[in-house]
């Protein structure tokens, strides 16, 4: 039996050198862990359409400026996400959790001190090497 393959839009949602957090319910799968805000990619939407109904409906957020960032394939026991992941380097509005989740700012320095799902680690280290570069060529 193959897994169902499951397409997310995922933003990186960044402010100077931080970057916005949501904590997954407890009930949700990989629940009780850090996350970068997103969700499914619906039947008939870009990515980019996906990401900004998604980051509106979670964290009250309208995007105004996002660049793809990575994209990438991770089986779960349970099933396969396919993230794409986007950059959002400008937003209007102040982030909250609309669904009642906790949201932080957390420095892209400590992020390698968050728990996040499994498949969320190569997007953490990404983050760290384009953070990295950005500093240099500052």
């Amino acid at each position: 039996m193959t897994n169902k393959v499951v397409h997310v839009a995922v933003g990186v949602i960044v402010r100077g050198e931080q970057i916005l957090l949501a904590l997954r319910g407890s009930k949700q799968h990989q629940g009780g862990k850090w996350e970068f805000p997103g969700g499914k990619v619906e039947s008939g939407e870009t990515v980019p359409q996906a990401l900004a109904r998604e980051l509106l409906e979670e964290v009250a957020i309208e995007v105004t400026q996002s660049s793809a960032f990575m994209q990438l394939e991770y089986a779960y026991p349970e099933k396969t996400v396919l993230l794409d992941i986007y950059l959002v380097s400008a937003f209007n509005g102040e982030p909250h959790g609309r669904e009642g989740q906790p949201l932080r700012w957390v420095d892209v320095n400590a992020l390698d001190s968050i728990e996040f799902p499994d498949a969320n680690q190569p997007i953490v280290e990404r983050i760290q090497q384009y953070f990295a570069t950005q500093t240099i060529n500052d």
